[in-house]
């Protein structure tokens, strides 16, 4: 038997290099081609694209991408076990597919590409949020990155999209829409992986954009650690780890000492950060 694309199921690949997930790499694996297919174009048309994958496993979005036209796929992947697997999608399609083994976090995706790339992951719930704050975070914009689909726990990815107000809003959701426009494409149940994780996951889509205003990287990262690292007190009060006096940066800035972290909007924290 077959899948779409003409290799095995993932159900049979799986079994044949006993690919059990490991939970100390995060692993969850995808089967449903359908659901990977869908993941796949989460990010539009992929002919003529390059994609950054991080952690294929066995393969399924791996395969979802070339199946679907992305030009050339760059999979990272730690687990030396999943590497016979990757091995027969690249030979089913040759010239298409690079396997690196390695730490994503260790890996330079410069040293792979030569223009902008798509990044798709089912992202290792282990490294998720750190690799998505290292690409946020890059001192050149726009990055080498011109989209990214990305698979998080929901909890997470409800934290990147947040807006002012709303009880997750945070860091991340002011790091990611700073300069990229984040949203949830869909929720996936846990019953779509193997091993089943116990939380609901969520595929988000990013695209970067002109900043909301300009900061400094550095000095908005600190504004938002000391407002939001006491979140529940008052501005004039949170931001005294900063070393200035609060009263002097809020009037800079203009805005009032007795609001909270939680009702400023990404302009007002850019403010705050200039006014640093």
């Amino acid at each position: 038997m077959t899948a779409l694309d003409g290799l095995p199921p993932l159900s049979e690949v799986i079994a044949k290099h006993g690919l059990s997930a490991k939970k100390s790499l995060g692993q969850n694996f995808l089967l449903d081609l359908n659901l990977t297919g869908r993941i796949a174009r989460v990010g539009g048309p992929l002919e003529d694209k390059e994609v950054l994958e991080i952690g294929p496993g066995p393969g399924g979005l791996t395969r979802a991408l070339l199946m679907n036209g992305a030009k050339r796929v760059v999979a990272v992947e730690r687990d030396r076990r999943c590497l016979a697997a990757l091995a027969e999608i690249s030979e089913h399609y040759p010239g298409r597919l690079e396997v690196i083994e390695g730490d994503a976090l260790e890996i330079d995706p410069h040293d792979h590409f030569s223009g902008p790339v798509q990044i798709s992951a089912n992202l290792p719930y282990n490294i998720g949020t750190e690799l998505f704050t290292r690409w946020m975070s890059s001192d050149v914009w726009p990055p080498f990155w011109s989209g990214m689909t990305l698979m998080f726990q929901k909890e997470v990815a409800q934290r990147i999209v947040a807006q002012p107000g709303d009880k997750v809003y945070g860091r991340l959701a002011i790091l990611a829409g700073w300069r990229a426009d984040a949203e949830i494409a869909f929720e996936v149940s846990p019953k779509a992986f193997t091993p089943p994780p116990k939380v609901t996951s969520a595929v988000i889509s990013v695209t970067p954009r002109t900043p909301v205003a300009e900061a400094s990287m550095k000095a908005l990262e600190r504004v938002t650690q000391a407002a939001f690292g006491q979140r529940r007190k008052m501005l004039r009060q949170s931001l005294k780890s900063l070393g200035v006096p609060p009263t002097d940066l809020l009037a800079a800035a203009g805005i009032l000492g007795e609001r909270r972290a939680e009702t400023l909007d990404i302009a007002e924290f850019c403010a705050l950060a200039r006014a640093l």
